[in-house]
């Protein structure tokens, strides 16, 4: 990773905007440098984004109660809980929340690629061991519970309600038994 990439990151967690100006002028580059080494601020926002779903992903299915149905149910639920429980997540979305939905859940999205990716392996996986039916063929089932766990994450944004990873967890559950 860069050391723009870096810094932008521990600006984000510690809850600060990524400004490409003031990271230019942190780093001590131009913003026409800047955007070579790391993109627009979109691209950078969502490699930001990815790392920390990519090491929540990299902890979570290892702790999951169980495999199959239950795994995946406890697995998508506890990635949404990541994503309610994460400070810097929540005031991301909360200050800019169009932007987060765009970088987070459109066909465009880093994130939204790289989860339903990972998702598909787990899936396969489960598939391959015997462990789990699947009730639609493997990469439209990873699309569909990763668009449930969003349904989960972005409620606040979408629909005023709390966010519930409890209820991704039914949902889940519902569709893999």
């Amino acid at each position: 990773m860069s050391q723009e990439f870096e810094r932008a990151r521990e600006w984000f967690l510690s809850g600060r905007r990524v400004d490409m100006g003031e990271l230019a002028e942190d780093q001590a580059i131009s913003r026409a440098t800047l955007h070579r080494r790391v993109g627009s601020r979109d691209r950078l926002l969502g490699e930001i984004l990815w790392s920390l779903s990519s090491a929540s992903i990299a902890r979570l299915w290892p702790t999951c109660a169980g495999r199959g149905a239950a795994g995946v149910a406890d697995f998508v639920s506890g990635y949404v809980r990541f994503a309610n429980d994460s400070p810097p997540f929540r005031d991301f979305l909360r200050r800019e929340p169009e932007r987060a939905l765009r970088l987070l859940t459109t066909r465009a999205s880093v994130c939204q690629q790289r989860t339903t990716a990972k998702l598909a392996e787990l899936l396969t996986g489960e598939v391959s061991a015997g462990r789990l039916v699947p009730p639609l063929p493997v990469p439209d089932l990873a699309y569909l519970l990763v668009r449930i766990g969003e349904s989960f994450v972005y409620t606040d944004v979408i629909t005023g309600d709390a966010p519930d990873a409890a209820k991704a967890h039914a949902a889940v559950t519902a569709l893999l038994t």
